[in-house]
C-alpha cells in the first residue's frame, strides 16, 4: 500500500461553524453599530439636549422665585423632571462616569449653558451617586446647582450589552451547530463508508435524504457503490472461469507430452514441462484468490495452530523454518484468505532467503494481530518496496526468472489483505534480508 501524506485539515463541519458564526458576530457588530450611530446617539443627544435645557431653565426661575414659592417649586421640579436644586457651594468631584448619556449631558452643558459648566459627583445618605451642574445666572454672579439621581438616567449598558450579546452568541451557536451539523453529517457518512468500501468491507446503503444536493449525493453514492460490487464480483467470478476452464487443455497437454516418443529431446521435454507446471501453478493461484474473494467468511481460528501448519508443510518441503510460538490467540478472521497470504510470504521468502533459516513469528493481543516472516536474501531496496506488490513486477537483481516465481505472490498477497481491511508491507531487516509483516487490526478480527 503506498505510503499516505496526512495532512492536519479542519474539519468541514469546524469550518462552517467558524465561518457562520465569525459571519454572525461581525453582522451583529455591525447592525449594533448602525442602530447606535443612526437611532441612539440622535436620541441620547436629543435626551440630554431636553434634559439641560430644563436644568438651565429651572436654575434661572429659581433664583427669580422668593418666599414661600421656594419649597414649592422644588418640589414641583421633582415630581415633574426629577431634579433637584440648591444653592449649596460646597466643592464636589468632576464625574468621570463612562456611561455614554452621561457624556452627552456634559456635551449639552458646554453648548448650552458654557464651557466651563461640567458635570459633578456626589453621593447621598443611603450611597446613591447624584450628577450636578453649577449653571451660572445672573449674568454669571451666581450659580445654582441642579442636579438628578443615577437612577433618572434608568439605563444600565454594560447589562444591555451583556444581554445581547451572551443570548445572541447562544442562540447564533445553537443555530451554526444544527445547520452545521446538517450539511457536514451526511458527508461524513460518505467518507466513512468510503474507507470501509477501501477497505473491501461493503457498508449499508446510506440514507437518501436531507437537501437535494445532499440526497442526490447519497444516491449516487450508493449507486456507484453497488457498482463497484458487483464488477468485483464479476471479475472474481471471470477470473476464476477462466482458471477453471484452463486445467481442461492443460491436462491435454501434459498428457501429450508424456505420450511423446521417448527418443523425444530431452531438453526440449524438460523445458515444455517446466513450462506446463508453470502455467499450472499460476492457474492454481488464481483459483485460489477466487475462492478467497468470494464469500470472505469468518470463522473462529486458532492463530497458533494455523501458522504452526504452514510452518510444518514448508519444513516437510525441505525449507528451514524457526517457527516462535508466542501463546494461544483465537481470532474471528477470513481462515482461507489468511493463510493464502502467509503462504505466498513464506514461499517468497524461502525463494530468496535460502538456505538461511527463515524466521516465523507472531504477535497477538487486544490491539489486534501481527505476523512477520523474516528471511536473511538480498533484500530489497527502500524505493522498490511498494514496486514489488505490482504484478510480475521482478527486482532486476535479486528477482529474475530463473528463480522460478512468476511475480505474482506478493501482488496476491496485497490484494487479499486489503479486501479484508488488513495490512502487509515489507520492511528491511537489521543486518540483511526482509521482514514480510502483515498486521490485522482489532477492528477487523
Amino acid at each position: 500500500m503506498p505510503a499516505l501524506t496526512i495532512h492536519r485539515r479542519i474539519s468541514l463541519f469546524r469550518r462552517i461553524l467558524i465561518t457562520i458564526g465569525v459571519v454572525s458576530i461581525l453582522f451583529q457588530l455591525f447592525t449594533l453599530g448602525i442602530i447606535s450611530s443612526l437611532m441612539l446617539v440622535p436620541l441620547g443627544q436629543r435626551s440630554a439636549d431636553d434634559l439641560v435645557t430644563i436644568m438651565r431653565d429651572s436654575a434661572r426661575q429659581w433664583h427669580q422665585a422668593s418666599g414661600t414659592e421656594d419649597t414649592a417649586y422644588i418640589e414641583h421640579l421633582w415630581q415633574e423632571h426629577s431634579i433637584r436644586i440648591t444653592d449649596d457651594s460646597s466643592p464636589l468631584k468632576k464625574s468621570n462616569s463612562l456611561l455614554p448619556y452621561l457624556w452627552f449631558v456634559e456635551s449639552s452643558l458646554h453648548r448650552l449653558v458654557s464651557h466651563d459648566t461640567h458635570l459633578l459627583k456626589s453621593q447621598d445618605t443611603q450611597g446613591h451617586a447624584w450628577y450636578w451642574a453649577d449653571i451660572a445666572v445672573n449674568d454669571g454672579r451666581i450659580r445654582i446647582r441642579v442636579g438628578f439621581p443615577e437612577s433618572r438616567i434608568g439605563v444600565h449598558p454594560p447589562f444591555a450589552l451583556f444581554i445581547v450579546f451572551s443570548v445572541g452568541g447562544i442562540v447564533i451557536l445553537l443555530t451554526t451547530v444544527i445547520l452545521a451539523r446538517r450539511i457536514s453529517q451526511p458527508i461524513e457518512d460518505i467518507s466513512s463508508a468510503a474507507q470501509l468500501i477501501g477497505a473491501g468491507v461493503w457498508p449499508e446503503p446510506l440514507p437518501e435524504q436531507g437537501g437535494k444536493e445532499l440526497s442526490s449525493l447519497a444516491t449516487s453514492f450508493n449507486a456507484m457503490s453497488q457498482k463497484i460490487q458487483q464488477l468485483l464480483e464479476h471479475r472474481t467470478t471471470m477470473l476464476t472461469g477462466i482458471s477453471h476452464d484452463l486445467r481442461t487443455p492443460l491436462a491435454r497437454m501434459q498428457l501429450a507430452l508424456a505420450m511423446l516418443p521417448d527418443d523425444i529431446d530431452a531438453e526440449l521435454r524438460n523445458s515444455l514441462e517446466h513450462d506446463l507446471n508453470e502455467m499450472n501453478s499460476l492457474i492454481g493461484q488464481f483459483l485460489n484468490v477466487g475462492r478467497a474473494l468470494g464469500e470472505n467468511p469468518l470463522e473462529e481460528t486458532d492463530i497458533r495452530d494455523a501458522l504452526r501448519g504452514l510452518a510444518d508443510d514448508a519444513v516437510r518441503g525441505g525449507a528451514t523454518v524457526e517457527f516462535i510460538d508466542s501463546g494461544p490467540c483465537n481470532k474471528e478472521i477470513n481462515r482461507l484468505a489468511l493463510c493464502r497470504i502467509i503462504s505466498n510470504l513464506l514461499d517468497n521468502a524461502l525463494r530468496y532467503g535460502a538456505p538461511a533459516p527463515i524466521l516465523f513469528d507472531y504477535t497477538c493481543s487486544a490491539d489486534g494481530l501481527t505476523i512477520r516472516i523474516s528471511d536473511r536474501g538480498p533484500g530489497i531496496p527502500e524505493g522498490m518496496r511498494e514496486a514489488v506488490f505490482q504484478p510480475f513486477f521482478r527486482l532486476e537483481k535479486s528477482r529474475n526468472s530463473s528463480t522460478g516465481g512468476s511475480g505474482l505472490g506478493l501482488a496476491i498477497a496485497r490484494q487479499l489483505a486489503e479486501a479484508n481491511g488488513w495490512e502487509v508491507m515489507l520492511l528491511p531487516r537489521e543486518g540483511q534480508g526482509t521482514i514480510a509483516e502483515v498486521h490485522l487490526p482489532a477492528s477487523r478480527c
